[in-house]
């Protein structure tokens, strides 16, 4: 990047100082909607001992903080729309706190009948597919039912349901597969401001006066220079005095003095320009550097998912299966072990992979005998996977114990990886002594009008069961069960010294268990012993059901599986455009921000493999495609699908959010769905020759995403979006980084044109070495059938600012 010349530092106003930090959480962004209150819990903002806070009055928006139910309600003032700041004071220092208010319209959806059933609804993405909470009112006169909902711009899924049955609208041809063998009608809300207002990062300098930045506005509607009071910046949790931003015309600088540069520290800046905020430029800064290069954070992980079982067997004297006659082998162990898996830790297979965060399916106890799934065909199964526990202290004894537990988080720490334990929160098994011992922690199977309520995944959310054998805890209803279980959570990583948790079923689960959870963690791990814990769940739903449990208070990332509900059509269908994809990528910032943690994955052990979608062997649109794992096992029959996966995982391994690889993915590993997506895994001389160099080739993508601080850390600009290509451009303080793809099976040179804030005389191929010219802008990238390029924007002189 370019550095700015130090005559520039003169700017600097030496006295000044930041406030003090004491909160040391960054706050992140709240969204409101316009004339709207909207209530949250103060500990979900930020995390203290210290909620005594007191909110500063401000023009744009109304805060009333209650103090003994520590709930902050805010309500934005009718006219105001944009992005603002928020001051409050805790412990005499002050903090500010950044905020949206954005007019939501409403949509209304309409559906004729020529029938008048008594009752029909709508449900979909919006409502996380509630079947029962968006009934419509119907004009009997015209014969139409409607419903009208706000809804941000965006693409949404929907269905309607009326008597019990599911149907599409019939005046929407516009659908998408749901994988469940139907299809989805989709409905897109644009967005109303159309014209482009981003900022960009340019350089920055540092010396002993203090940290300047550069930045670079574009607004192709509003051309005037940017005023300082337009602009917003914040350095951790306090807005930089104006007297340190130094504008330009459509440049400014942004200078942080040198007594607070020690440490972590993050500095956010976006435009606020009459009503339209840009993009917020988020940048992380260790010691006075910036972040990527010498220090690791959560935004370095690369995450390789293990199901224990199905790993490696390290030690076949625990390779017991379970005695059944109705157990299939494929529904019973398979004799994986931890040994397996730390053998393959000290081998160095991690190493050259890659990958620096091992997910470990469930270690706990399971039960030792198989039973009947509910669903037909009823088929048996042993607990193999690890969610059916009946210990909450000890390891299955096919896997190990927990000293070989302990050892396997040893030796992974030496080689610079991280574990994640796989926590189940919602249930036991019907053999747990919690189930026996204390029936009053947990709910009940019947419902009151005396249906079973079994995977009501929705309807009855927090209620639910997912087998009859499985009772699911009321935390709701039992203090006492959510004390005892968030204390198990804390002790497993005090015990086994782990890195954190990937969380299970996490929306059964109320909020009250996560805040209560996170809040012990951070007082009895991170803050004494100085430890980063890590969180990551799993949730299928909507944006905002999926978003209520990512914030300070609670879990630091989930699943971004609203984002691979659209990657996979996008990839595998010919006729869909990345266009789509680009649309959900930028709904998905402006849920969770550019700079997010989410995990982006392209298989799990819950999801067809992407392979048997490559290769032809399950379409989208496959309702059972379990039965299709059991009767007609997919095998990879066409080298060109690796090259599909190639492709996959380079947009995976480049794109905002922190790439999780399923065990497998690395070379190519096919399945339809659970449990044939769980085959034992292969290595070496396991691998046929397609599948040893899509190896080679995937280490090459992980190395690049690890030696490249931009697609860990940068923004991210869309270049083109369209049918067949997709290219996007990441920033940081380091570098800028060009990443091209061509889902189609025929080789083209695609232009692409640089904004003029990108000044580059060429691009370096990262892949193949070489590199092409950029002329006025202007590049032509080549691309083989399916192909991927990642290039570096280089300059030949580098010019001062």
């Amino acid at each position: 990047m370019i550095r700015i010349t130090s005559a520039l530092l003169l700017l600097i106003i030496s006295n000044l100082k930041i406030f003090p930090q004491n909160i040391t959480d960054i706050i992140k962004p709240l969204h409101l909607q316009t004339g709207k209150a909207d209530t949250i819990l103060i500990s979900d903002i930020f995390y203290s001992n210290n909620y005594n806070a007191t909110f500063l009055a401000n023009k744009n928006v109304k805060v009333e903080y209650d103090k003994s139910e520590k709930t902050v309600v805010l309500k934005p003032d009718d006219q105001f729309e944009g992005l603002d700041l928020i001051n409050f004071k805790v412990n005499d220092s002050i903090y500010t706190m950044p905020y949206y208010s954005e007019s939501i319209s409403n949509y209304t959806f309409s559906l004729r009948l020529k029938d008048l059933p008594e009752k029909v609804n709508l449900f979909g993405s919006f409502n996380g597919w509630n079947r029962e909470n968006l009934p419509m009112t119907h004009d009997k006169k015209n014969r139409v039912y409607s419903v009208s909902i706000p809804l941000e711009p965006g693409t949404y899924q929907y269905k309607y349901i009326l008597q019990g049955k599911e149907i599409l609208d019939p005046a929407n041809q516009d659908s998408i597969p749901n994988g469940l063998g139907g299809y989805n009608s989709v409905v897109v809300i644009p967005n109303l401001h159309t014209e482009e207002c981003y900022l960009f990062v340019n350089g920055y300098d540092n010396n002993k006066g203090g940290m300047t930045i550069s930045f670079t506005y574009r607004n192709n509607k509003y051309r005037e220079p940017v005023r300082r009071e337009e602009i917003i910046a914040l350095y951790n949790n306090s807005a930089v005095p104006q007297e340190r931003i130094s504008t330009a015309a459509n440049k400014f600088l942004v200078t942080v003095d040198s007594t607070n540069i020690k440490g972590e520290n993050v500095l956010r800046v976006a435009v606020n320009r009459k009503g339209l905020a840009s993009n917020i430029q988020t940048l992380r800064f260790y010691d006075g550097e910036p972040e990527g290069n010498n220090h690791r954070t959560d935004y370095d992980n690369v995450i390789y998912s293990i199901m224990v079982d199905r790993f490696s067997d390290g030690d076949s004297s625990n390779s017991i299966p379970v005695e059944d006659p109705h157990l299939t082998k494929k529904a019973n162990y398979f004799g994986g072990d931890l040994q397996g898996i730390i053998n393959r830790i000290n081998d160095g297979y991690f190493d050259s992979l890659g990958v620096n965060t091992l997910w470990l399916s469930p270690v706990v106890d399971n039960t030792d005998s198989a039973y009947r799934e509910y669903p037909e065909p009823h088929r048996y199964y042993s607990g193999y996977h690890g969610y059916w526990p009946v210990s909450s202290t000890r390891v299955e004894e096919r896997f190990g114990n927990m000293d070989l537990l302990k050892k396997l988080v040893a030796d992974a720490h030496n080689h610079n990886v991280h574990i994640l334990i796989d926590y189940v929160a919602n249930h036991v098994h019907e053999e747990h002594p919690f189930f026996k011992e204390h029936r009053n922690w947990f709910g009940h199977l019947k419902l009151p009008d005396g249906r079973l309520n079994l995977r009501m995944w929705d309807d009855h959310r927090l209620t639910t069961w997912f087998e009859p054998y499985l009772p699911s805890f009321d935390y709701e209803g039992s203090r006492e069960a959510l004390d005892t279980m968030t204390s198990n959570a804390v002790w497993w990583l005090q015990v086994t010294d782990a890195d954190g948790f990937r969380h299970d079923a996490v929306k059964h689960i109320p909020n009250e268990f996560w805040r209560t959870l996170t809040r012990k963690i951070k007082s009895e791990i991170v803050i004494p012993q100085h430890r980063d814990i890590f969180q990551i769940g799993e949730t299928f739903g909507s944006y905002e059901l999926v978003n209520s449990y990512v914030n300070n208070g609670q879990l630091d990332a989930q699943f971004n599986f609203n984002l691979y509900d659209t990657a996979i059509p996008v990839f595998i269908d010919t006729s869909r455009s990345f266009e789509s994809l680009d649309e959900q990528m930028q709904k998905s910032f402006s849920v969770y921000g550019v700079n997010n943690l989410m995990g982006n994955i392209m298989d799990s052990h819950d999801k067809v493999r992407f392979m048997a979608y490559a290769d032809g062997d399950v379409s989208l649109n496959e309702g059972n495609a379990a039965e299709i794992g059991w009767k007609n096992p997919p095998e990879v029959d066409n080298k060109s699908s690796y090259n599909k996966l190639k492709l996959y995982l380079s947009y995976l391994l480049t794109i905002p959010g922190i790439p999780i690889i399923d065990y497998g993915d690395e070379f190519g590993m096919t399945g339809a769905a659970d449990p044939d997506n769980r085959r034992m895994m292969r290595f070496g001389a396991g691998l046929s020759d397609w599948e040893k160099e899509t190896l080679k080739d995937v280490r090459k993508l992980i190395k690049v995403r690890q030696e490249n601080s931009a697609l860990r850390y940068g923004d991210f600009y869309t270049i083109k979006a369209g049918r067949d290509i997709y290219a996007f451009v990441r920033s940081d303080l380091n570098e800028r980084i060009l990443v091209v793809l061509n889902k189609s099976n025929s080789r083209v040179i695609t232009p692409l044109e640089f904004p003029y804030a990108f000044k580059a005389d060429s691009v370096a191929d990262l892949i193949l070495g070489g590199s092409l010219p950029v002329n006025n802008y202007k590049v032509g990238i080549p691309l083989e059938p399916y192909g991927y390029s990642i290039f570096k924007l280089t300059e030949a002189v580098k010019k001062d600012e």
